[in-house]
């Protein structure tokens, strides 16, 4: 791969964590309880915590596939993770 493409790849992937960050807040604000409606506040608390740890694990992906791009475009070869 082509250290430019690496490169924008690896920024790629990094981008994508806030993106990911923004989708939470927007469950988030989503599922909250309100005075006028909205789910009960124990399964507001479940639905973060599930979706809080999918985010999470989609994080740690991308982080490491970030690390790897980035490291290609400094022109290193492969490397185990």
């Amino acid at each position: 791969m082509p250290p430019k493409i690496a490169r924008l790849a690896g920024l790629g992937a990094y981008a994508v964590i806030v993106a990911l960050i923004a989708i939470y807040a927007l469950v988030a604000w989503i599922s909250r309880h309100t005075s006028t409606g909205g789910i009960r506040t124990e399964l507001s608390v479940v639905t973060w915590i599930s979706v809080g740890l999918v985010i999470i694990a989609l994080i740690v992906v991308h982080i490491a596939f970030g690390n790897q791009l980035m490291y290609l475009s400094k022109g290193g070869g492969a490397r185990e993770v």
